[in-house]
């Protein structure tokens, strides 16, 4: 299977059966969810603003035995468009492995 980094970071990955460690570099295509601001009000001459997020932008077209890598956001985005896509996933951060509370390697991917 092959794993397309469509994130700006490396994706170092640890698998827990055997120890191996992988790095999935970034590919030079970026998937984005697009997003609009408008202010809506203000505290104390602070503006407040409301975040409205559209469509998922460079999601390449599903290819065989290929697992596109996106943001969580990317992900939650395409689920709330009711786009079911089993080829894309994202790095599973609840169970990282952190080191001073940075993630540097995941042991998982997600979907949802």
């Amino acid at each position: 299977m092959t794993l397309i980094n469509l994130t700006p970071h490396d994706i170092n990955i640890v698998i827990v059966e055997g120890g191996d460690k992988i790095t999935v570099p970034p590919s030079g295509i970026l998937a984005r969810v697009s997003s609009n601001q408008k202010e809506v009000f203000k505290i104390n001459n602070i503006p407040v603003y409301q975040t409205v997020f559209g469509e998922v932008e460079n999601l390449p077209e599903p290819q065989n035995d290929t697992i596109y890598i996106v943001s969580t956001m990317v992900l939650s985005a395409l689920e709330k468009a009711g786009i079911d896509r089993t080829d894309v996933v994202a790095p599973n951060t609840i169970n990282a492995i952190r080191e001073n509370g940075q993630v540097v390697a995941i042991t998982s991917f997600q979907v949802l």
